[in-house]
């Protein structure tokens, strides 16, 4: 069983994009190995499922060990798709070898991460819109979220179909999926909560191509050698970066994960990339110096002298000393 260097070393660089931002697995790691090392469609969807069933944990166990996980929408979401993911291999069987089932997917799939891309650029608009108003009551902690058990259910049976069919949307549809439905979770919460939802669904739907796919051990090998210490890293930096610089990188990530999905060609892709982030921190400097403009017309008073026992409120003296 030969190893593949080449192979260990995009494996290791997009496992550290899963760990980092919870997504881009199928997206990112099954076209690599279609386009640059040649494998077989069905052959890329049965490794990559497999690898992913054991170099989740990892990243997931990362989340749990720092809290940034909601074990109850864990349950919901697992509750629709493990049973999904499975019966999602049955599906592709269905239409032969599903090539053209699969090409179809990631036209939609690519088409939907586009639409996922505006709404993040629109939610991070409108952040920092309402960054200039009055702020108050505490964060909210990761079990502290009410759980929609309903929609979250339907949410993990849509991705669990959509995975066991071509390995992509464990992370990037779901974890789209919530961030629409939890807009109170924080960035690590929610990089940490699909991580781990995420090993039960990839576990199922990798059962079901190792007895019905083509899986090949050496393939699966080589991406479990780049990908085991790739994903912990990321799920490192992932547990105490900054919620901004992570949302940025989800961002890219799927936009990334769209054009590879459309067939878009790589150099075409590195510059609407580079043409995509530039126009962002021109956008973003332009929003944070309109808002900076703002700050304080209102009343309000600097985030240094609001600090716990200040004593001062609007409107209300403050208290003489004793």
């Amino acid at each position: 069983m030969a190893i593949d260097i080449p192979l260990v070393a995009g494996s290791f660089f997009v496992a550290i994009v899963v760990g980092l931002t919870g997504m881009g697995g199928g997206a990112l790691m099954t076209p690599m190995m279609m386009l640059f090392f040649n494998v077989p469609p069905l052959a890329a969807v049965s490794s990559d499922l497999v690898a992913s069933a054991v170099m989740k944990p990892v990243g997931g166990f990362v989340h749990m060990r720092r809290g940034t996980v909601n074990m109850r929408l864990v349950g919901w979401l697992c509750a629709g798709s493990v049973p999904a993911a499975f019966c999602g291999v049955f599906v592709a069987r269905a239409f032969g070898d599903g090539e053209q089932v699969q090409q179809t997917i990631k036209y939609a799939l690519g088409v939907a991460l586009l639409l996922a891309v505006a709404g993040l650029v629109a939610k991070a608009w409108l952040a920092r819109k309402d960054a200039t108003a009055p702020q108050g009551g505490v964060s909210t902690g990761v079990d502290d979220i009410v759980v929609r058990p309903i929609p979250t259910l339907l949410v993990g049976m849509i991705g669990g179909l959509v995975v066991g069919i071509s390995s992509v949307g464990s992370g990037s549809l779901i974890i789209v999926a919530l961030l629409a439905l939890y807009p109170a979770l924080k960035a690590n919460q929610l990089v940490g909560t699909d991580l781990v939802q995420a090993v039960p669904l990839v576990a199922s739907a990798a059962l079901g191509h190792v007895l019905f796919g083509d899986f090949q051990l050496a393939i699966t090998t080589s991406l479990l050698i780049g990908s085991i210490p790739g994903v912990y890293l990321g799920a490192r930096i992932s547990a105490w970066a900054p919620g901004g610089v992570i949302r940025t990188l989800l961002a890219v990530v799927l936009l990334a994960s769209a054009l590879k999905l459309l067939e878009v060609g790589n150099t075409a892709t590195i510059w609407i990339l580079g043409g995509a982030v530039a126009a962002g921190g021109v956008a973003w400097s332009l929003l944070r110096n309109r808002g900076g403009a703002q700050v304080g017309v209102a009343g309000e008073l600097p985030e240094s002298l609001q600090t716990a026992g200040s004593g001062v409120e609007t409107g209300v003296a403050p208290r003489s000393p004793r």
